[in-house]
């Protein structure tokens, strides 16, 4: 399984012949590689409605046709726009033939913020555990530190686990290192932060305060395999 990161919470999963894209924040993303008319995505993974996590999803599905899977009131807001979407929600899971899909909890909020300013309830947030060739990614999403984190790790041996540490908006560094104990990821690789100036970090600070998990820092287009 190879696995880039790009910027923001943008991860991008290649396994089995097949590509997934989580959270496509592009266009606006200052900090990503990526082009959003240059990506061709089979699955879309949404962990929720804000727009900088939804981002270029709606461009990119339409025009290559890939499934968006969302949390269920997100995936059919998106569905009348003619994407094909698969609707979950917590605790949830569906095997599909690249990979299985779990959401799990996350604290934060979840809403989309139209082009004419109407705001669309997109349902819980979550975290997404995604399974595929013997290894298990999970992706956070946005979100605090929660206890039942410790249960996410004891239930699933996870390879390697995107945290955010942006602070304001989500978990800062101090607690994102303490979910990575918590979650007993092998990796874990720091996202959302930097973007936008209320959530600026140094993600080698964030190194320094993990215990007992590698860490990654990665550059936007940096790719590893697990």
């Amino acid at each position: 399984m190879k696995i880039s990161y790009h910027g923001h919470s943008v991860v991008k999963i290649m396994t089995g012949g097949k590509t997934i894209l989580i959270d496509p924040f592009i266009n606006g993303n200052k900090l990503t590689d990526l082009r959003a008319d240059k990506e061709k995505p089979d699955v879309i993974l949404l962990t929720h409605a804000h727009n900088d996590h939804v981002g270029d999803t709606l461009e990119i599905a339409k025009e290559n046709d890939s499934m968006v899977i969302a949390p269920v009131e997100l995936a059919n807001y998106l569905g009348t726009f003619g994407l094909e979407t698969v609707g979950m929600n917590l605790g949830g899971s569906k095997e599909f033939d690249f990979g299985t899909v779990k959401y799990t909890k996350a604290f934060h909020s979840s809403s989309y913020t139209t082009d004419d300013g109407d705001v669309i309830y997109g349902g819980m947030p979550a975290g997404i555990l995604f399974k595929a060739e013997g290894k298990t990614v999970y992706h956070a999403g946005d979100t605090e530190l929660f206890g039942d984190m410790e249960l996410i790790g004891k239930r699933n041996d996870i390879d390697v686990a995107f945290l955010p540490i942006g602070d304001f908006f989500t978990m800062g560094p101090d607690d994102a290192a303490y979910a990575a104990e918590l979650l007993k990821a092998k990796l874990v690789v720091p996202i959302h932060y930097n973007t936008f100036p209320p959530i600026k970090q140094d993600p080698e600070q964030f190194r320094k305060l993990v215990k007992g998990s590698d860490v990654k820092v990665l550059a936007a287009g940096e790719l590893f395999e697990i």
